[in-house]
This record gives structure tokens, C-alpha cells and sequence, in this order.
């Protein structure tokens, strides 16, 4: 049996938000200063600039997360590589090439608990099966249930990956399970479009997750050269069908 102290009970800690088996914990104060860093440190955290911690309760049951992130396990857990042979390593690695996610990401399975390493951006809980196929920016990915099937999907055409910004292929998530991701801005300031066969359309490289059911295309903003040149919007970013959209307000 393990006994961990000074956590659950740390004054200093608040879980800011629990789904499933995974909690988010967000230091109040950074503590870890000193005389020339204290000023620094005290206005980032009224700013909302925090040390954030994703820590997984383990009940026989497996996650698999990016690469490198693990801080410590406690508990009956162990690791193993989320590959399922020859094939699927080379597959992977193609995939890794195209999407900037890690190659290879850690499978920890078992009872007991699974802490990742501390970071500045904020995280986000979803559960995969909300979005019928989650496609998700570069870079979010941060951990998921291994039951969720990871994959990757391409653009429908060429316009929406060399003049959207978006790249030609992103990583998507299938299936049920909770997805645990890193965004740029809290969720609070996301915004979330719910399509029922309707469109969207947006100026910019803003939207961090859709669902894969949406057709991505790119536009011009006025079915005229003259009224795209007049409205100073030029291309933009079109989502149609029926799904989900989460879009921060930077890019």
C-alpha cells in the first residue's frame, strides 16, 4: 500500500475539475521562488498563470499519453509501448511525421494513480464519444483512455490544407472515452459551435477541435473577388454539416 501526503490535503492545490477517473490540479501560488523571481511569479498567478497537473486514477483500466509527460506513478501500474507490432510501429512513426505527435506514446495500465508533468498551459476533459470523432489542432493531444482509438485523417482537399493553415493531416480521436487535452486559453473563453447541418465560417487559424463529421473547406469570404477585396477578409476557414466546433479567441 502506498500513502501519499501532502497532496489531496495541500492547502496550496485545488482540483479544478474531475471526469471519470481524472483530475486537474491547479496550484494557487507558485512556491518554488525566490527574492527576484517572488514579483514575477505573484502577478502570473493573478493573471491566471498557474502550474496545472493532470493526475489519473488507474482502476484496472489504461490510459495512453504523449511522450515523456509521466511524473510519477504510485501503485500497481506499470508501462508498456502502445504498439500492436511491426506494422503498426512503422505506421505510427508516419503518422508522427505528419501530425508532430510523438511517434510512440506510453500505454500505463493497472491500480493506482498516474501523475503527468506539470504545465503552464490549460486542460481540458472531453469525452470522445460527444464528438462522433474528435479531429483535434497540433500539439493538444496531451492523454486518453487506450480504449479510444487514435487515427489520422487528411483534409478532403488541397485549398483547405494549404491556404487554411491547418496542415494536411491532423490527429483524430474515435470512439468512448475521455480525451484529456492542452489548450492555449481556459475553457472559459472557448467558444463552442454546435452545427445541426448549418455552416461556419472563420477568419483565421482559431479553432483548436471539430468533429470529423464536419467538411472543412477554403473560401473566399464574398462569392466575389470584388466583395472579398472590399470586406478585407480574403479566405476564410468553412465548417458545414452537423458536429461540434471549440475555437479560442488567439490563434
Amino acid at each position: 500500500m502506498v500513502k501519499c501526503k501532502n497532496l489531496f490535503e495541500n492547502k496550496n492545490i485545488e482540483i479544478v475539475e474531475s471526469r471519470g477517473g481524472v483530475k486537474v490540479l491547479e496550484y494557487k501560488k507558485d512556491l518554488s521562488v525566490s527574492t527576484t523571481t517572488a514579483m514575477a511569479a505573484y502577478f502570473a498567478s493573478e493573471m491566471n498563470v498557474r502550474k496545472r497537473q493532470v493526475l489519473i486514477e488507474l482502476n484496472g483500466n489504461a490510459y495512453t499519453i504523449s511522450s515523456g509527460v509521466m511524473q510519477w506513478t504510485a501503485g500497481s501500474v506499470s508501462m508498456a509501448a502502445d504498439i500492436k507490432g511491426i506494422g503498426d510501429f512503422f505506421g505510427k512513426a508516419i503518422s508522427s511525421k505528419v501530425t508532430k505527435e510523438s511517434a510512440i506514446k506510453p500505454k500505463y495500465q493497472g491500480n493506482g494513480l498516474l501523475m503527468l508533468e506539470p504545465t503552464y498551459r490549460h486542460i481540458l476533459l472531453e469525452e470522445v464519444s460527444e464528438w462522433g470523432g474528435m479531429v483535434l489542432d497540433d500539439g493538444l493531444f496531451l492523454a486518453c483512455e487506450s480504449k479510444v482509438q487514435q487515427k489520422i485523417v487528411a483534409r478532403t482537399n488541397i485549398s483547405s490544407a494549404m491556404l487554411g493553415n491547418e496542415g494536411l493531416f491532423n490527429l483524430c480521436l474515435k470512439g468512448e472515452g475521455i480525451a484529456v487535452l492542452e489548450s492555449p486559453v481556459p475553457r472559459s473563453e472557448l467558444i463552442e459551435f454546435i452545427l445541426d447541418n448549418d455552416e461556419v465560417r472563420i477568419d483565421g487559424n482559431f479553432a483548436i477541435a471539430w468533429s470529423n463529421s464536419l467538411e472543412f473547406r477554403v473560401e473566399k469570404s464574398s462569392k466575389s473577388l470584388i466583395g472579398s477585396a472590399v470586406s478585407g477578409e480574403g479566405l476564410v476557414n468553412v465548417y458545414r454539416g452537423t458536429g461540434k466546433i471549440l475555437m479560442a479567441p488567439i490563434s
